[in-house]
């Protein structure tokens, strides 16, 4: 038994003091990924959350999918999902949470921080001060658990702030911004006016079920009850619930930080009367059965304050795609900004311009400009109001602050501060430790001097010469134009012919294009083009051969190693042939609009916003997503081993992937050395279909596994000793750590084809001493 007679002096709260090389404030997605990425590298990580989960606005608290440059697969972001720890998430969270329950999104990043044993975890437990040791420096932060009634003094050499409101930063004294910048000190042609207005605001959802019996609902007296307020609520109806309705925003007018209560009060007016308004205003006669089962408790915010670090990400750095030396990380979300009045404004609940591929994002923006030990991570990074509306989103925020923490390593390697890092050597060592670890950076491969791969002779049992995709003896009319992109070496172009039935007489439009920039997926420069006259009946081949407009009498040449595009342009009458051969690098587009993105299948800016005009050629989902039945004249020869070493592991301007030819019973490539090599460790990089968005909540996905990854293989040493063999894999990235080191002249990779109608792929292999 405990009793504590009456005292006359405060009683001291319990504290616990704790050292490490890096506090990460903050648990959403940024600071998870952060602090994972740091602990992997051997730092002492602390990992600061004030909610009782971890994940932010990706939690079951808040609900929001988690997504990134893919865009729900409606721009021309082509495998642009992001990689590193953040896909390892995503792959994972898919594999075992394909119908999106976010309640499994929270088990999932609270098991890969327990995993790692360098993090130590404080869940609500909340920053509310810190010390400095200078001016410029952060000594330790101060925090409070109200749930263990416990205080904790946390000092490191280096903090990261990953807290969304950028509390150590406002804390610290770190210079920052709030609201949106002028057109003119950046040239941001989308700069808002006061009618727009300057912040983006808060939302809150709520999840529904049908009972199955008749269910009533008696509003709060707080409830919203003249739904007519909302300008958009003709929009609202009993099927749309959890982030499909992310447009109910409120609180851009507004302190985003200080106000956060009073929104969320706001919020929760609106979501009851929308709810009195769908069960009781007999307009949704099937919502009888129909119950609200959860509504959020937590604003979603999707903007405050933004940190200045030594270089701020701005509207051209987006659009333009400029590289930066120190580029480390990569968005491509649409610069989506909204109108600050939310649900209540009478324009459009966002404006949505997108680039014509993805942007690299520079390690400057990552860091504080004044606070010489601050790393920023999350929505908090240095970008003008404008690029902010892109670099926002929760996997672009998780695939930077990646980076932030392998920073964090080196600075405690060279003993050098975050800026430091910025410098030439360190920055390549940063760029080459993220790539290994499965990073994408836009224009950087990876060039690792300690692999022991490129030293090697790399032979095949084949290479996929992709000549036909064979018809399934299924149709698809030609309601919307379509095509296949198809990667093509320099030179004439290869012919493709695809298999149409016309139902009367007609001419079908087709045509040849490339993308202007190597690196994207955007279909905006016209090669050739060419009527073929189709007659009604049978099965009739379509050979789009083009001839060059200079020279009737040779082929169209294809100016660089690249993405071609094979356009059959739409046409009622027409159906064209499908195949359910699959392969890596290779996709069926249609021009059409995702409304989830998109106003319009032509993104057509006005003019003066420095925004371009260009079509939109997007995938559809699995099972639609079939290719076009098609034969590839000369076939396609760009799937050979030496791919495996070219240092990009996803389809960029060419499918970067050694594939082997689908009649090909026992796949393998074989790495032979001169001399004896000492191998511990081998990475193999699969194609988790770097397409898919794989959103974590609410949209469900057609498989759990990517169809396109390799489940089975094998790892041999030279004498045929098996040194690592694996079944049911579905990641991006293996790494196999040998319980020994093995000396030996040759490596073998023995691959099962994922399916009958999917060709083995491998992008990397990679092996080390040590």
């Amino acid at each position: 038994m405990l009793t504590n007679p009456p005292t006359n002096t405060l009683r001291p709260l319990k504290t616990v003091s704790l050292a490490c090389d890096l506090v990460v404030g903050g648990g959403g997605l940024s600071g998870v990924c952060a602090a994972i990425s740091a602990a992997r590298a051997g730092l002492k990580v602390v990992l600061v959350q004030d909610r009782p989960v971890l994940g932010g606005n990706g939690s079951s608290e808040v609900r929001l999918w988690i997504l990134g440059a893919t865009s729900h697969m409606g721009n021309n972001n082509r495998w642009a999902r992001e990689g590193g720890v953040i896909d390892e998430f995503m792959v994972e969270n898919t594999h075992r949470n394909r119908e999106g329950n976010p309640v499994f999104v929270d088990a999932l990043l609270l098991e890969m921080v327990a995993r790692e044993p360098n993090i130590t975890l404080l869940l609500n437990t909340v920053i509310h001060d810190l010390e400095k040791s200078d001016a410029d420096t952060i000594r330790s932060l101060r925090a409070f658990n109200p749930q263990n009634s416990t205080e904790y003094a946390i000092a490191a050499p280096l903090f990261c702030d990953a807290t969304g409101d950028g509390l150590i930063g406002f804390l610290a004294g770190a210079a920052f911004r709030m609201g949106a910048e002028s057109r003119a000190e950046f040239g941001e042609g989308m700069a808002p006016g006061d009618e727009f207005g300057e912040l983006l605001g808060h939302s809150l959802y709520f999840y529904s079920r049908d009972t199955g019996r008749p269910v009533k609902f008696t509003p709060p007296s707080f409830a919203l009850q003249d739904i007519t307020k909302i300008p958009r609520y003709k929009d609202f109806s009993s099927a749309e619930q959890g982030c499909k309705l992310w447009w109910v925003e409120y609180g851009g007018r507004m302190d985003t930080v200080h106000d956060t209560e009073e929104i969320k009060w706001e919020l929760w007016k609106v979501i009851y009367g929308v709810w009195n308004y769908i069960k009781n205003s007999g307009k949704f006669p099937e919502a009888e059965t129909m119950t609200l089962e959860w509504v959020g408790a937590l604003a979603g915010k999707r903007e405050s304050r933004r940190f200045e670090g030594d270089l701020m990400l701005a509207q051209r750095d987006l659009i333009e795609q400029i590289p930066h030396p120190d580029d480390v990380s990569f968005g491509g979300w649409a610069i989506d900004l909204h109108p600050a009045d939310g649900v209540y404004s009478p324009i459009d609940g966002c404006t949505q311009y997108h680039a014509k591929g993805v942007y690299g994002i520079p390690y400057r923006t990552m860091y504080s400009r004044n606070i010489k030990n601050l790393f920023l991570a999350g929505r908090i990074i240095s970008a003008s109001h404008v690029a902010y509306g892109s670099s926002r989103v929760m996997a672009t925020c998780g695939h930077n602050a990646a980076a932030v923490g392998l920073a964090a390593a080196l600075c405690k390697k060279y003993n050098k501060l975050p800026r430091d890092i910025a410098g030439a050597d360190y920055i390549k060592e940063l760029q080459r430790e993220l790539l290994k670890r499965g990073q994408y950076i836009p224009g950087v491969p990876l060039r690792d001097p300690a692999d022991l791969v490129p030293q090697a002779r790399l032979a095949a049992t084949s290479e996929l010469q992709l000549a036909a995709l064979g018809s399934s003896g299924r149709y698809r009319r030609l309601n919307a134009s379509w095509a296949m992109m198809i990667p093509v070496a320099a030179g004439p172009a290869p012919k493709v012919t695809y298999f149409a039935r016309a139902e009367a007489d007609t001419t079908l439009r087709v045509e040849l294009r490339v993308s202007s920039k190597l690196q994207n997926h955007t279909p905006d420069t016209l090669l050739a083009t060419r009527e073929i006259t189709l007659k009604a009946g049978g099965i009739a081949p379509v050979e789009l051969a083009f001839a060059a407009p200079d020279n009737p009498q040779s082929t169209v040449h294809i100016p660089h190693s690249q993405y071609a595009f094979y356009i059959v342009h739409a046409n009622p009458a027409v159906e064209v042939a499908l195949s359910d051969r699959r392969v890596t690098g290779i996709l069926a587009l249609t021009h059409e609009v995702n409304k989830a993105v998109a106003k319009s299948a032509v993104q057509t800016p006005p003019d003066g916003v420095g925004v371009d005009t260009f079509e939109f050629w997007l995938p559809r989902r699995r099972p639609a997503g079939e290719n076009l039945a098609c034969k590839i004249d000369p076939p396609v020869a760009l799937y050979g081993a030496q791919n495996l070493v070219n240092g990009l592991a996803r389809p960029v301007s060419g499918p970067n992937a050694w594939a082997a030819a689908s009649e090909d019973s026992a796949p393998a490539v074989t790495l032979r050395w001169a001399a004896p090599q000492t191998v511990r460790r081998i990475v193999l990089a699969f194609d988790t279909d770097y397409d898919h968005p794989m959103e974590s909540v609410q949209m469900g996905h057609p498989e759990s596994d990517m169809p396109f990854c390799v489940s089975s293989y094998k790892i041999l040493d030279a004498s045929g000793k098996t040194l690592v063999e694996e079944t049911g894999n579905y990641l991006s990235q293996r790494e196999h750590v040998l319980a020994a080191p093995v000396t030996t002249t040759a490596l073998r990779v023995e691959l099962s084809h994922p399916s009958p109608h999917i060709p083995a792929a491998l992008f990397a292999i990679r092996a080390y001493a040590e």
